[in-house]
């Protein structure tokens, strides 16, 4: 009788940790693939202004376009910029997106190029779908009451060929000096702008390794970050 319920139990603890085992693997697989919303996608001109910068080409819009594009701008409402980030959770692949509209900037541009200019970005601010990855994205990531910001800075005119009409887009290379958490490095991307009836649009996405910026890689709690991320951005320029 004892041997009976010696091996009952055995049966019952295998069944068990065979149980846990599979909702260990399957909880997370559920929860981001069925209940955690998926990542908001790239930052695109093809998003919608978050002003009526792009809106119809009449009245100060159409005045504005006509003038063209050269003199001093600055970065105004509706802009955005963040991060974009793969992490293992879990075991499971996800992609971690973080933006603010906390940006500011300005733009000096001469014929078709743009001179010089460089936009600043609110690292505090910063907020993705989780309090929890945006405390540890403030506190033991980005130290953003030491590092609160970052910045680029173009190094070389960025030279677009030639001056779009209103809606159309151009694209060239950026190159300019990256700032995040103290630490300044050299960086060169593509960028897109587009003219709008009173001003323009420019999107890129800057490469960073965390560890060329004195970062180390963030991994706790089942979450493993990878060492490469982007800095994302999409900027609506005004008259300064």
């Amino acid at each position: 009788m004892a041997g009976s319920i010696r091996r009952h139990w055995k049966r019952w603890l295998i069944a068990g940790a065979a149980t846990a085992a599979v909702l260990g693997t399957a909880g997370p697989y559920v929860y981001i693939n069925y209940v955690q919303d998926k990542p908001p996608a790239a930052l695109s001109l093809d998003d919608p202004p978050g002003s009526d910068s792009s809106g119809s080409s009449s009245g100060s819009g159409e005045q504005a376009g006509q003038e063209g594009v050269e003199g001093a701008w600055r970065v105004g409402s509706g802009s955005q910029a963040g991060y974009r980030v793969d992490e293992v959770l879990f075991g499971q692949n996800v992609t971690a997106v973080g933006r603010t509209e906390e940006v500011t900037g300005e733009l000096e541009i001469e014929g078709n190029r743009a001179v010089s200019g460089s936009f600043t970005v609110d690292l505090a601010s910063v907020k993705s779908d989780s309090d929890q990855r945006d405390g540890q994205f403030r506190g033991r990531v980005m130290n953003t009451e030491r590092y609160p910001e970052a910045t680029f800075e173009l190094t070389e005119p960025v030279d677009f060929g030639s001056t779009p009409k209103v809606g159309e887009q151009v694209s060239a290379e950026a190159t300019g000096e990256l700032t995040v958490h103290g630490e300044t490095n050299p960086v060169s991307f593509d960028l897109d702008a587009q003219r709008t009836a009173d001003g323009f649009r420019v999107n890129g996405s800057i490469p960073v390794t965390f560890a060329d910026h004195g970062i180390d890689a963030p991994n706790f709690g089942g979450i493993a970050v990878e060492d490469e991320g982007d800095i994302e951005f999409l900027l609506t320029f005004e008259r300064a």
